[in-house]
């Protein structure tokens, strides 16, 4: 009985607070396009794939989209332009990736970006499920040839209009599907990068400026922390970072752990990436697969250009990147 009043209370909460929530139903601004106007080639192709966090719901310039702030940093950190598409869906669950991974690999990219996972939690789809269909995602690109950064699944317990006990068992939930899907991510060739901050602790101080008018997407500013958080895993997965970065540092607490460690860590701690790695030339010891666990710098934040529809005319053509 106890068990039954409990659910009843949780489907009454997370229907009120879906009312108080909205639901997406605009369009964010299309954040496909050139980046990095004036520097060098070749060009970086990346393809954004996933839910609204990856659309940039909730905002009304391109500038303040994810793949705006995305794009621009990575041209502004690796000196080149960047052709960046996007094929995120609002409010997209990870059964519906395989469309999304479908139409990129047709493109081409040298990354694929992955955002998705908070709105399986708010339609209570079992972690094991999720992450079924992010393994496949994530092993058809790889096989593609594209590197891919997977963004895990956001802390929703600091969600405003999520009241308790509801705001506990989405906190439990998420973190869970987190690591999930870190483990997925690795066992299937990509690198994952906690983003707990996106509606953690750092957010949750500052609700007015960091969440969008329905309080439960991010704002601009929110989607360029969220962006900063990524930008340095992409640069690693692309070998864009210096030599000087390229060895964990023990004092800023990484290192070489198995992958279940690992992503218990990942999911509890904002900002950490989880890549495979060998120790003594086995990717796998007694405990699983190896890892390393990374809390990569952040770059300094650049303001957002809107993309270009055509490559600039200056920097000669690049047809693979521009889809000819």
């Amino acid at each position: 009985m106890l068990g039954a009043g409990l659910y009843g209370v949780l489907v009454a909460e997370a229907r009120i607070a879906r009312r108080v929530i909205g639901n997406a139903t605009d369009s964010p601004p299309d954040a496909t396009g050139w980046y990095g106007r004036g520097r060098p080639g070749p060009a970086i192709r990346i393809a954004l794939l996933g839910d609204s966090s990856a659309a940039g719901y909730g905002v009304q310039r391109v500038e303040d989209t994810t793949g705006a702030h995305l794009a621009t940093g990575m041209a502004a950190q690796a000196d080149r332009r960047v052709h960046l598409r996007s094929f995120a869906v609002v409010g997209a669950q990870s059964s519906q990736l395989a469309d999304q991974v479908d139409a990129v690999i047709g493109t081409h990219p040298d990354l694929a970006v992955v955002l998705i996972g908070a709105n399986d939690v708010t339609h209570t789809v079992l972690p094991s499920a999720s992450v079924r269909h992010l393994a496949e995602g994530v092993r058809r690109l790889r096989e593609a040839g594209i590197a891919v950064v997977v963004g895990t699944c956001p802390d929703l317990g600091t969600i405003r209009p999520i009241p308790p006990p509801l705001k506990q068992v989405a906190r439990e939930w998420s973190r869970r599907l987190a690591a999930a899907q870190t483990i997925t991510v690795v066992e299937n060739g990509g690198r994952s990068v906690s983003l707990g901050d996106i509606l953690g602790p750092e957010f949750d101080a500052a609700p007015a400026l960091l969440f969008g008018p329905d309080r439960f997407h991010p704002s601009a500013d929110g989607y360029r922390q969220l962006a900063s958080v990524l930008i340095p895993s992409c640069l690693a997965a692309l070998d864009l970072l210096p030599e000087d970065e390229a060895r964990p540092e023990p004092l800023r607490r990484e290192g070489i752990l198995p992958v279940a460690a690992a992503a218990v860590r990942a999911a509890r701690v904002p900002g950490t990436e989880v890549d495979g790695t060998e120790v003594g030339g086995n990717q796998r010891g007694l405990r699983g697969r190896w890892v390393e666990l990374r809390h990569r710098r952040r770059r300094p934040s650049t303001e957002a250009e809107s993309p270009d529809e055509h490559e600039d005319s200056e920097a000669g053509a690049d047809p693979a990147a521009s889809g000819a």
